[in-house]
């Protein structure tokens, strides 16, 4: 049986090692490296389906299992004729285990060798997820790809309590793939954890690998440490992973962590930046952040961005976009969210064809020294 899944490796950039490729899913092709907007809620907020095919140009966006369970309930979306249906979204989707929001619940959840025990946020009612149930609630939801449940260690961990979670995670990967009851239309991707212990990382990655799972993850960085604590692990996870198989990096999203995230050779990557920035106010543009509700945009009769060919820069002023933001008008956090995504599938856009050329490294300092990144 052809996995649901499948990676091919297009061109490694001379300069860095960087990865060109397509992720063949279900539901289409995945040009990478590619940002993913995330749908939390099967909607990525203020968003039409049709905009972000044809103004932000997202080739697959995320939902969460968490979330979905809660409401509407994973069986509804099952009845609609899943997550695709329900949304009427006709390109991949990916949706996470929800082990990262049940484990950021902190004394609300208790986790067993058998599971997570929780209280909704929601209503407070009790819940109990374990690799079983979150596969079958993955599964009813048909997304293209699933994540396995693993637990996501606060960062700073003890090397013990960040040991026994990596080994629960494995043994949890283990249940979700015989659990997993749609392998021809749904790939499930193992989750490398470990925090910031590298023989633990190496342990974590050799023992999912043994797995055969169409694509693997990086978890649990991103969480809040310094910058350099990121790139080391992240440039020393990387290269454990498969070569043949998609290598996503979760939960990254600034312009500075997408280009490091290429460069180490992460094929995916995601983020709720784009839009919680926009309901702030702020715009990323190639010169960097605009904050666009300051005073000082009050007459500024300029676009956003003057590089950005997004719907929104083409047709209205950062003047008037201060002002339904100051308003409060729904309107100027749809057009800010737009701008935003956009933005970050340009950017990517934009680093597929410098691993083509080779040149990754050169974009990465020309574009840091114009964003206003200090190359760390």
């Amino acid at each position: 049986m052809k996995p649901a899944i499948t990676y091919e490796l297009l061109h490694e950039c001379k300069q860095t090692g960087a990865r060109r490729g397509i992720i063949h899913t279900p539901h289409g092709d995945i040009q990478t490296p590619v940002f993913m907007p995330v749908g939390t809620q099967a909607t990525v907020k203020s968003m039409t389906p049709e905009e972000l095919k044809d103004e932000v140009k997202a080739q697959i966006i995320l939902s969460n299992t968490y979330h979905l369970y809660l409401r509407p309930g994973n069986k509804i979306v099952k009845e609609a004729g899943g997550l695709h249906k329900f949304m009427n979204w006709d390109r991949a989707i990916l949706t996470d285990s929800g082990g990262f929001q049940v484990f950021s619940l902190g004394p609300l959840r208790k986790i067993t060798e058998e599971g997570v025990e929780f209280k909704s946020h929601l209503d407070g009612s009790t819940h109990f997820l374990s690799p079983e149930k979150v596969m079958e609630i993955e599964n009813d939801l048909g997304s293209d790809i699933m994540m396995a449940f693993d637990e996501c260690c606060p960062y700073p961990s003890t090397y013990e309590y960040t040991k026994d979670s990596m080994e629960r995670t494995t043994r949890w990967a283990i249940r979700c793939k015989q659990a997993h009851k749609n392998e021809e239309n749904q790939g499930l991707f193992g989750i490398i954890q470990g925090g910031f212990y590298k023989d633990l990382r190496t342990k974590s990655a050799e023992d999912l690998i043994k797995l055969d799972l169409p694509g693997y993850a990086i978890g649990g960085i991103s969480v809040g440490e310094p910058k350099e604590e990121f790139l080391d692990i992240l440039n020393f996870t990387a290269p454990l992973m498969p070569k043949d198989k998609p290598r996503y990096l979760m939960g990254v999203g600034t312009p500075d962590y997408l280009i490091e995230a290429a460069i180490a050779g992460i094929d995916m990557c995601d983020c709720v930046l784009p839009t919680r920035i926009a309901r702030n106010g702020t715009a990323l543009t190639w010169n960097g952040k605009v904050v666009v509700r300051n005073a000082t945009y009050e007459r500024d009769w300029t676009p956003l961005d003057s590089e950005c060919d997004c719907y929104t820069c083409k047709n209205y002023t950062r003047a008037y976009i201060r002002h339904l933001i100051k308003a409060n008008e729904i309107l100027g956090v749809r057009l800010l969210s737009i701008h935003n995504l956009r933005f970050l599938t340009s950017l990517m856009e934009r680093v597929r064809i410098e691993i083509e050329n080779d040149n990754l490294l050169t974009f990465r300092n020309e574009f840091y020294k114009k964003y206003g990144y200090t190359k760390e």
